[in-house]
């Protein structure tokens, strides 16, 4: 795997929930299936170890908006898709997730004018359309957690 490039988070949420998410504030999350994309131009692999380490409650500092739902215990990263492009994707994908799923608005795009990085979505199926190859997590989740 490359060290930069463009990352889909393919996550479950078990139950319903109203998680507090930074400036954005309070936002519901119905229980189903989300995409969250992302970009680390200097860092993939650490940030990917960064993601899956605080999904499992060992991140405490809330540094991104994907931060606030990945802490949350009944929430599971369940696949990770990442580029081979050196250069950022995030939100040419994003626009492609657009189309298969609803947005949580303003989610992860500060930085953009995507109206989200965040997408509800019925299926993770089709998330090898967008051009992403699968990560393997047991390869990521094995390396010391990130300090």
């Amino acid at each position: 795997m490359v060290a930069r490039g463009s990352y889909c988070l393919c996550i479950q949420v078990w139950k319903d929930s109203k998680i507090s998410v930074g400036s954005l504030g309070v936002i519901a999350f119905p229980k189903g299936h989300y995409v969250y994309v992302g970009s680390a131009l200097n860092s993939l692999i650490p940030r990917l170890r960064r993601h899956i380490y605080t999904s499992r409650g060992e991140g405490t500092v809330a540094h991104w908006h994907i931060d606030y739902l990945l802490r949350e215990p009944h929430v599971e990263i369940e696949a990770i898709f990442a580029t081979d492009w050196l250069v950022r994707m995030e939100c040419e994908i994003a626009t492609q997730i657009a189309l298969r799923g609803e947005a949580v608005p303003r989610f992860g795009c500060s930085d953009c004018a995507c109206r989200s990085h965040l997408y509800r979505v019925k299926s993770f199926g089709f998330i090898r359309e967008t051009g992403l190859k699968k990560v393997d997590l047991s390869t990521l989740a094995s390396s010391p957690s990130p300090q």
